[in-house]
């Protein structure tokens, strides 16, 4: 089948050729979407059907897929699960939590979990999470770069209990600036897992070049929590979350502060892609993919 795609692209059969491509990634996000409606029926108490529904698993598994179409279903079944994770984390935070004592004891579990704790049986989330550190403490480059990890976490932590005291101010008129918001933008869980993904991979040239991906990670997160923004502002406004476009007068701002960040990204990735190409081109399809796929959805279901 193969030679015959070959022989098809010779003789201007290019689109054939593309669409068994874009096939291809689609049944590895199809085989993630599996591997994570499986999880989250382990852990029925952590996903709800709503909004953990099928198409949220879906949604999660192509994100992956076509961030990383060279890898195979075992090198990202570890990332799809901390997207998931990351997914859990944020419903308790945000949504599930009444008081900041409860937040404050999800992370101290959390912390303790990464630093190789275990949880309580009571604990669905910590569970999950020890099921991830296990699975990536067995990849010889956690011994040098898990720190990185355990890091990530407690930030990506931090972000969202910040977020949710943000929220309790808003209440009251009390808004943080655009600034503000943006350096806090680890609360989309974004980093996290492509430290994850990184680690994972024990790729000698991603980890001799980890913290500058981490870096231009940070970057790409700040341009996917506006992207994310621009596309589900009425949701969150049903919700009671916080989006961007309550902090500034015009959708055009923030159009703008996109731009800028691209431009910024753009630079950092540059060298990346002399050093560690596969990484900065990770990256660079989590900005396409996102751009695109937020013009008309976004990942949660309904309520």
């Amino acid at each position: 089948m193969t030679a015959g795609l070959a022989s098809l692209s010779e003789t201007g059969g290019d689109q054939i050729a593309l669409a068994a491509e874009q096939g291809r990634i689609c049944a590895l996000a199809a085989k993630g979407q599996r591997d994570l409606a499986e999880r989250a029926a382990a852990y029925p108490d952590l996903f709800p059907a709503r909004p953990f529904d099928p198409a949220l698993f879906g949604n999660v598994a192509m994100a992956i897929a076509f961030g990383a179409p060279w890898c195979d279903l075992a090198q990202l079944r570890i990332t799809n699960r901390a997207v998931l994770w990351g997914f859990a984390v944020d419903w308790l935070v945000d949504h599930e939590a009444r008081t900041r004592d409860e937040i404050d004891r999800l992370r101290a579990g959390c912390l303790a979990v990464v630093e190789g704790g275990q949880p309580a049986a009571e604990d669905p989330l910590g569970r999950f999470l020890a099921e991830l550190r296990d699975d990536l403490a067995v990849v010889p480059a956690y011994e040098a770069h898990g720190v990185v990890w355990r890091d990530e976490v407690r930030t990506m932590l931090d972000a969202m209990a910040r977020e949710w005291d943000w929220k309790q101010a808003a209440a009251n008129g009390v808004l943080p600036t655009l600034d503000e918001y943006l350096s806090n933008a680890a609360n989309l869980a974004c980093t996290v897992v492509n430290v994850v993904h990184w680690i994972h991979s024990d790729d000698p040239a991603t980890l001799a070049h980890l913290d500058a991906l981490v870096a231009a990670s940070d970057q790409v997160q700040r341009i996917l929590r506006l992207v994310n923004d621009l596309a589900s502002y009425e949701r969150d406004q049903r919700w009671g979350d916080l989006n961007a476009l309550m902090l500034v007068p015009e959708r055009a701002d923030v159009e703008r502060e996109i731009a800028g960040l691209l431009a910024h990204a753009r630079e950092l990735l540059g060298p990346l892609r002399s050093s560690c190409p596969l990484p900065a081109d990770y990256l660079a399809r989590q900005i396409g993919f996102s751009t695109g796929f937020y013009g008309s959805t976004d990942f949660w279901g309904t309520v």
